[in-house]
């Protein structure tokens, strides 16, 4: 059913700016039309039943009704092209929609708290009947299907967003099932559990509040280059057989389809500098075609026939290696002084050997100098992404 609507709704790609847009606001429309629905259905059998939890599960419904008019403006927000205060384009204003639903579901979150406790210090009996159980399945089914709807479209087209609506759906599921097992305990039994269950509807709604901030909020802040898209970058250079090796790779995301990227790259000095920058072009071409990335490679000379040079740089990896298989080096060089040599270059420092710095440089002087102080090692550690 979802392919089929997509083909009905959504004209352009999936994978074009314009389809991933359209999408989006597909998928709000949606949203706010069955969120409301349920909300309608929900809010009508809780007051005729006397059921707090069943109100919870009906504001709860109605938050997501919110967020998917806020999911909505997002992407429309999110399409706008790029403008003089904005080079990068609004990409993401996807990622604030989300974090916008995100504070709002903690907020109806917490409001439940609080009538659930009233409703469990002062009880009510709930009325049960076959069109309250009606309801209540009808409902379960809908979100099952707001799932599955919102996390095979989030899958298609990358979206962190859609893929958070989707499990906000599937904890509804949970919550309204739990919502109809305390309906039918009340009924059956007489124990009045219906304000505690109003309370794990709350603590899943909260839950999923946390969940989803945290989501918006990582990218926001820039996080480092994800493993796919490191590889997506690095699989071409590797494969350049001038390309001797590479350092400094920064990828910065400023939302679902605006990545830049940034990597020196080593090659020999002997080579002819306009066939090196040839090269380079054509990597930074592909990279935009194939992944949409925008990648810019800074171009490294590096002496290969000082045989000194390359024996102490040899020399130096291996040092290296033996404190921390990790532990690598670039832009190597000797500058020579009356009485001794420094030998200059940088570290990227893993996460989990920062603060170890003035250890690994003196391990590798000790180890390079032997019995005798001839070289001074200076390094530069760059934090790894």
């Amino acid at each position: 059913m979802t392919s089929l609507l997509l083909r009905i709704f959504i004209k352009a790609p999936l994978d074009s700016p314009q389809g991933r847009s359209e999408a989006g606001s597909f998928s709000g429309a949606v949203g706010i039309f069955c969120n409301g629905l349920l909300f309608l259905l929900k809010l009508a059998v809780g007051v005729l039943s006397g059921s707090v939890s069943i109100m919870a599960d009906a504001l709860n419904n109605l938050s997501d009704a919110s967020g998917s008019v806020v999911t909505l403006i997002g992407f429309r927000l999110a399409d706008k092209p790029a403008d003089v205060h904005h080079p990068y384009g609004h990409a993401r204003a996807e990622y604030l929609s989300g974090l916008a639903v995100a504070v709002l579901i903690l907020c109806i979150g917490f409001e439940l708290v609080k009538s659930s406790v009233e409703k469990i210090f002062f009880p009510s009996p709930v009325q049960v009947s076959p069109v309250l159980v009606g309801v209540l399945l009808a409902c379960i089914a809908v979100k099952f299907w707001m799932f599955l709807f919102n996390r095979k479209l989030g899958q298609r087209i990358g979206s962190t967003a859609l893929l958070a609506t989707a499990e906000d759906s599937r904890n509804d599921c949970v919550a309204t099932s739990a919502v109809l097992v305390s309906a039918l305990v009340e009924r059956f039994t007489g124990l009045p559990v219906d304000g505690w269950m109003g309370l794990l509807v709350a603590a899943f709604i909260l839950h999923s509040g946390f969940s989803m901030a945290k989501q918006t909020i990582s990218p926001l802040l820039g996080e480092g280059a994800d493993s796919t898209a490191r590889e997506e970058i690095l699989d071409r250079i590797r494969r350049e057989p001038k390309v001797l090796g590479w350092h400094d790779l920064m990828v910065h995301d400023y939302g679902p389809g605006r990545r830049y990227a940034s990597i020196h790259v080593e090659m020999d000095h002997r080579e002819d500098p306009l066939e090196c920058h040839e090269i380079i072009d054509q990597l930074e071409w592909e990279c935009l075609q194939s992944h949409n990335i925008h990648l810019v490679i800074h171009y490294d000379p590096i002496v290969t026939d000082d045989p000194e040079l390359v024996c102490l740089r040899e020399q130096a990896e291996g040092v290296l290696r033996g404190i921390d298989h990790r532990l690598t080096l670039h832009d190597f060089r000797m500058v020579k002084g009356s009485h001794h040599m420094n030998l200059v270059f940088h570290v990227p420092l893993p996460t989990g050997l920062r603060g170890r710095e003035e250890e690994i440089r003196q391990q590798v002087e000790d180890v390079m100098n032997g019995s005798a102080s001839v070289y001074h090692v200076r390094i530069t550690f760059d934090l790894e992404q």
